[in-house]
């Protein structure tokens, strides 16, 4: 889907708050007329993920690597992996697993540096806390259920780093519920901000219980043009998709996949999207998703 105009404000915003204490005022007003230029050629046809690709390219060009979130996202996988005994706990002494993974890997999505201005531990321990307090569509999830007995390949696709240890809990879930089904993992293809790579999969286990695969790029989504073709052909040949986070929503939706979308409304664009609270959740399918603008 196109970036909303919100988005693309949001997107100006954040390119000038990391420059603003730069010393060369010429450099940077350069700079950000370069922004304005990818947001006026490509604006109105590019989803948020692709355009904040393209200037996060443009940004390394003019002003070196980025903020390195390596020691962050190591933190929040230790921080998630220090919990999961009681996570576990919790779950498997719930009426539904599945049910209550669906809790917890929606709460794990505040751990989101890009859309989140002050992420912190305490706010993700009051979400994890209050989980029992979500509400899942009876319909969706039955629904959801129904379509996991009948698939044959589910592909699920991770968001950031800390709360792929949930989406770890999840899968084995699943894997465990449906032992027939072929799950296969997608995690971004390059460091961006504080996204799931491969190395977070791999330090919270994930990639000892399933097929775990870099998607080939460093879009904050999943953007199909910009794909590997071992991650298009996975997406493409699923029966079922799950995919985590607002990044994917906005890059993966109208693109005719269909998948089970669940993520936290965090900015005031998703709050107002589907009228809920800020850091409420988001749990269903594309096609049962009604009054989004896609194109």
């Amino acid at each position: 889907m196109r970036a909303n105009s919100m988005c693309i404000s949001c997107i100006l915003g954040k390119q000038e708050k990391l420059i603003r204490d730069f010393s060369d005022e010429d450099k940077k007003s350069q700079y950000i007329n370069r922004v304005l230029e990818i947001l006026r050629k490509h604006g109105q046809t590019e989803s948020s993920p692709w355009l904040a690709e393209k200037i996060n390219q443009l940004y390394e060009e003019c002003w070196g690597e980025g903020e390195d979130y390596t020691v962050t996202k190591q933190r929040y996988n230790q921080l998630l992996l220090s919990k999961e005994k009681e996570i576990l706990s919790c779950i498997n002494n719930s009426d539904d697993c599945i049910r209550e993974c669906i809790k917890y890997v929606s709460a794990g999505n505040y751990i989101d540096f890009s859309a989140v201005d002050n992420v912190n531990e305490h706010t993700l321990d009051e979400l994890l806390q209050k989980v029992n307090e979500e509400n899942i569509s009876e319909i969706e999830y039955f629904n959801f259920k129904r379509d996991l007995e009948q698939a044959k390949k589910l592909v699920y696709v991770t968001d950031n780093c800390g709360e792929i240890l949930l989406d770890k809990i999840f899968i084995k879930c699943i894997e465990d519920k449906y032992p027939k089904l072929k799950i296969t993992v997608i995690v971004r293809g390059q460091n961006v901000i504080n996204d799931a790579t491969i190395e977070d999969a791999k330090q919270v286990g994930l990639t000892d219980i399933v097929t775990c695969i870099g998607n080939g790029n460093g879009a904050p989504g999943t953007v199909i043009k910009l794909l590997s073709e071992e991650a298009k052909q996975a997406l493409f040949e699923a029966d079922m998709i799950i995919s985590k986070g607002q990044g994917n929503f906005e890059s993966l939706f109208g693109e005719g996949l269909n998948p089970y979308y669940i993520f936290l409304c965090k900015c005031e664009l998703f709050v107002r999207r589907f009228g809920l609270k800020q850091y409420e959740s988001v749990f269903m399918k594309e096609e049962r998703i009604k009054g989004i603008e896609v194109c």
